[in-house]
Order: C-alpha cells, then sequence, then structure tokens
C-alpha cells in the first residue's frame, strides 16, 4: 500500500517529563479495552498527544487492515505492533546544527535509550508500505532520511560500533551505559557521542539496507549526493577491506587486527577470546570478519555468514545508488562495490558452505577459514533463516537443507515447547524463544499451514500483553524479556502486511 503521511512532530523527552507514562512501566501493564478474541489482548499504544510520530497514512491502514484481518486478537496484535517505534521510539526529529537542511532522525530501539544502526534501520524498514516520494518534513520520508543522514554521521565519527549516543543538537544527554565503562576497545571511540562499540558486519549493512529502501520506495536518487552518504559509504568500505585481515601473515607473524575488544564481564559472549583478537581467522577466504553478531554477542568464528549474506547483498544495490551520482568518485565505488559484492557471495557459497551427515550441503552460521564451522542459527536479523528476507541470492538446495536443519532439534539453539517453538540463541539463553525468528519462519515460508501454525503461536504467547516480546519461555508464557522491543514489533506488522499480499485468504483464519 502506498499511501499520504502526515506527521506532527513531537519531543519525547518534554511529553514524558510533562504528562505521558514511561512507556517502559507503562507497556508491562494490561490497558483496555480488552480485544474481543479468547486471548483478552491488551490495547498499548499510548494516547495520541503522547505518540513520537503521527503518520496519517499508517492510521488509515490500522483502520482498513481491522476488515481484513478476521481474527479479533490477530488484529489487536498488529494494531499495537506495527505502528509502535512511531508512537514510542522517534526520540527527536530536527536538523542538523551546520546545515538547517539536513534531517536527522533519533530513533531508540525502545527501552533502552540509544540508536542502534542495525534496529533503527530495521523499524524503517516496516513502514515501507507507506513511504512515498515527499519533501514534506512532516512525511515518513523525512523521518527515513533523518535516518539516513544521522546513520552516515555515526559512521563517519565510529565506523567499527554499533549504537550511539543522541546528537548534540538534540540537547538529549548521554544516555549511561555501566557494562561498557571499563571496555578497551581500538580504535578508541568516545562515549559522549558512542553508547557501545561492539563491531558488528551488520551494522553496516544495515546502512546501505535502509539506504536502498528509501531509494527503491522513492526513486530520490538526489538526496544521496547532498549531504554525507557517500563518504559514509568509503567509510563503511574501508572497515570492510580492513577486516578481511587474517589472525597471521604469510611467515607466521601475528598481525595488528583493526578492531580488538575487551570487556570485564562474567558471560563468554560480552568479550574476545585471546585478550581482544578474538578466535583465529585464516587468509584467503574473502569473507569479511564480524565481531559480535546481531544479538551483541560475540562471534566464535568471525567469519559470520549471515551478515556476509546481507552485507553482499545490500552493497550490489546501493551501487545502484551510486551509479546516480555524478562524479567521478561515485563512478569508481560503483566498481568497487559491485565487485566486492560479487566476490563476497562467491566466497560464501565456497567457504561458508559445510556438509552436514544427515541435511547434506548447508550454509555455516560461522567459520574461520581453517576448516571450522559452527553448525547453528540464532534469531536475530541477519540470520541463516533470514537470508532470503535480506535480499540474499541463496542456493535453493543449500538454503532449503538449511532451513530444515535450523528448525529441527540438530540446530542447538532452536527452543521447543507447548508455548511456542522457535530459534532463539545465547543472548536470552537455552530454554528462551524469540518470536521474532517465528516472524521470519513467516515471511520466508510459502506453506499455508506453516504459516498459520506460526501465528497461532505468536497470537496465544503475549501474555496478554497484546506486544510482541524478545524472547519467550517455550514452557511459560509469563516468563519473557523485553514487551517493548520495537523492532520485533515493526516486524511483526510488516509480516501481516506481507501476507496480505502474497497469501491474504490466511488473514481470514481464526485462531479462537
Amino acid at each position: 500500500m502506498r499511501g499520504l503521511t502526515l506527521f506532527v512532530t513531537v519531543a519525547l523527552p518534554l511529553l514524558a517529563s510533562a504528562q505521558c507514562p514511561d512507556y517502559a512501566e507503562y507497556s508491562k501493564e494490561v490497558h483496555g479495552p480488552l480485544s474481543s478474541g479468547k486471548y483478552k489482548l491488551a490495547y498499548q499504544r499510548p494516547s495520541e498527544e503522547c505518540r513520537t510520530f503521527k503518520s496519517q497514512g499508517v492510521e488509515d491502514l490500522l483502520t482498513r487492515m481491522e476488515d481484513v484481518i478476521e481474527d479479533p486478537d490477530l488484529y489487536r496484535l498488529f494494531q499495537n505492533a506495527y505502528p509502535n517505534s512511531l508512537d514510542t521510539a522517534v526520540k527527536w526529529k530536527g536538523v542538523a546544527a551546520d546545515n538547517s537542511e539536513e534531517e536527522l532522525t533519533f530513533l531508540i530501539t525502545g527501552d533502552i535509550n540509544a540508536m542502534w544502526l542495525r534496529d533503527s534501520s530495521n523499524q524503517m524498514q516496516s513502514y515501507l508500505p507507506v513511504l512515498n516520494a515527499s519533501s514534506d518534513p512532516n512525511s515518513i520520508a523525512s523521518l527515513y532520511r533523518g535516518v539516513i543522514n544521522l546513520q552516515a554521521r555515526y559512521l563517519l565519527t565510529s565506523p567499527y560500533c554499533n549504537s550511539f549516543q543522541p546528537p548534540v543538537e538534540s540537547n538529549i544527554s548521554p544516555a549511561e551505559n555501566t557494562y561498557a565503562s571499563s571496555d578497551v576497545v581500538f580504535p578508541p571511540y568516545n562515549p559522549q557521542s558512542v553508547f557501545e562499540c561492539k563491531y558488528e558486519l551488520d551494522s553496516l549493512a544495515a546502512f546501505l539496507e535502509v539506504s536502498v529502501n528509501y531509494y527503491q520506495a522513492t526513486g530520490d536518487a538526489d538526496f544521496f549526493g547532498k549531504f554525507h552518504w557517500v563518504e559514509a559509504i568509503e567509510a563503511v568500505l574501508k572497515v570492510a577491506q580492513e577486516m578481511t585481515t587474517p589472525t597471521y601473515g604469510e611467515d607466521g607473524r601475528v598481525l595488528d587486527s583493526p578492531y580488538t575488544f575487551r570487556r570485564n564481564t562474567d558471560r563468554a559472549t560480552e568479550t574476545f577470546a585471546n585478550d581482544g583478537l578474538g578466535n583465529p581467522v585464516a587468509n584467503g577466504t574473502g569473507l569479511i570478519r564480524s565481531g559480535f553478531r546481531p544479538s551483541d554477542d560475540a562471534t566464535i568464528y568471525q567469519l559470520y555468514i549471515p551478515a556476509n549474506m546481507m552485507f553482499s547483498a545490500y552493497l550490489k544495490l546501493a551501487a545502484e545508488i551510486m551509479g546516480k551520482i555524478n562524479n567521478y568518485t561515485s563512478a569508481s565505488l560503483v566498481d568497487r562495490m559491485t565487485g566486492l559484492s560479487d566476490s563476497i557471495r562467491e566466497a560464501i557459497e565456497t567457504h561458508g558452505t559445510t556438509n552436514h551427515p544427515k541435511y547434506g550441503k548447508i550454509y555455516a552460521f560461522e567459520a574461520d577459514g581453517f576448516g571450522s564451522h559452527n553448525i547453528m542459527d540464532d534469531a536475530n536479523i541477519p540470520s541463516l533463516l533470514s537470508a532470503p528476507f535480506n535480499a540474499y541470492p541463496v542456493d535453493e538446495d543449500t538454503y532449503r537443507n538449511t532451513r530444515a536443519l535450523v528448525l529441527s532439534a540438530s540446530n542447538s539453539y532452536f527452543m521447543r515447547g507447548p508455548v511456542i517453538n522457535a530459534v532463539g540463541g545465547p543472548h536470552q539463553g537455552p530454554g528462551m524463544a524469540w518470536p521474532m525468528a517465528s516472524i521470519v519462519r513467516i515471511l520466508t515460508s510459502d506453506d499455508d499451514d506453516e504459516i498459520k501454525g506460526e501465528l497461532g503461536q505468536l497470537v496465544s504467547s503475549t501474555a496478554g500483553l497484546g506486544l510482541v516480546h524478545e524472547s519467550i519461555n517455550s514452557f511459560n508464557e509469563s516468563d519473557w524479556t523485553r514487551q517493548w522491543f520495537s523492532w520485533a514489533n515493526g516486524l511483526f506488522g510488516q509480516m501481516v502486511l506481507d501476507l496480505e499480499e502474497r497469501k491474504p485468504n490466511i488473514l481470514s483464519t481464526s485462531f479462537q
């Protein structure tokens, strides 16, 4: 659906201090009116005056979908979830101090007052159905441009980092991250502008993704030549090239790593082995290292295949944008971008696959280039399960085999139980299934029965709150983490709209 968008800017900090409840607490409580279905789901949207961004296009869509989605509980979950980022997470919107034409959007992920490159890109992706070309500063298009511009600033400042503080123009105080206070990171960063500096290849891919999404929906190529997008792409390419550095040189000497990370912690997933170097990586694979996964957990083997997939796919698509910018620099960058994209894809199909004794040829979750592979999948996107959703042109047989493994007990992080069956991960640990993985399963499935089964589990596992949680105990619906997780909520809405287009009959299903 394409629709006109209207927007009234509201400053969340001012509203919160004046009259609006803290949504982190508000969303833990049941609010009426309850849905008319058997699950009696709460109504969790903040009051209109407390919503942080207002889009008439989204409101019209919500109204229209009430006649499309027949199950009252499924509709209530959609009604709460789809607008969640707009309702709660647009912490600030404005312009750059040195250029009043450069829009900026500070978009938080939910209950953490910081902006992740990955989360903010995916939060915006949810609103592609109502994105159209518009110069109106009160439009969804403007919101997109603000996210892209602010991400470009972050990448030019600290390209190895994953989450960032509010821009100085917002006059919002930097958030304190006690977990990162003793981190020893190279390259060093300024905690006044960086919330956390975990290098994740998917963060770079997310910048490409949000750029591609905006361009493909609007056709607005001129925007990308106006501010700092080209420079940010150069910074992304520089990091990608640096992170092909192996552990050892040809003579066996240990090479200086472009990125190292150490944290004082009692969790193995929060720091690197080998005093900040990570586990060794071989030379010659053509793959790019990633220190952390999209879950913010450390990789075991640094050649993280899902992020390489996503980076390769969106790098090629972003090269199309670069080709629309008429200068010598952009022409040379197009060739670099397309060449690197192609070489990474070849490397994935060569070094990122392995033969499994039960499932045959599969994509590995991680590799080290020495012959070791980590065989599993994690709920966070990018994942192996999400590869087609992330525009990667998978080998169909290899993906089919991989999917069968991922959605079985052969995946060490596939959680099973009477409440929900879905991929989880070490971030919340064994037993905690992630609804996000159920949503991705639907987005990448053509099987009606599979889709209906996953929808039924999603609708029935919110503990009555009517929001998509980060994770849920597969044996206890009332044991969950993060009820305010805007990305997962937006992704749910995005999935429902995808079903309306692909399989509208499923939205007539009753889950009563």
